[in-house]
């Protein structure tokens, strides 16, 4: 499955909080905006999620991508 789609499918079966503090995290790190942010990471160059993303937040991610079964994608 391309990087977009399960960055989008683990995007969406989060709890919209832990969503909201990843993305916010991103943006923050890059000085942009959410909605900036969150068609980068869906758009269709998209990289792997936690490559945007610094600790303790990239720490997070990751967990609950474990959790989710979606780690390795």
């Amino acid at each position: 499955m391309a990087t977009t789609n399960r960055n989008k499918e683990f995007l969406a079966a989060i709890k919209p909080e832990a969503k909201a503090e990843i993305i916010n995290s991103i943006a923050e790190h890059y000085g942009r905006t959410p909605e900036v942010i969150l068609e980068e990471v869906t758009g269709a160059d998209a990289y792997h999620l936690l490559e945007y993303m610094v600790e303790p937040q990239r720490s997070k991610a990751s967990l609950l991508m474990q959790l989710h079964g979606m780690r390795g994608y």
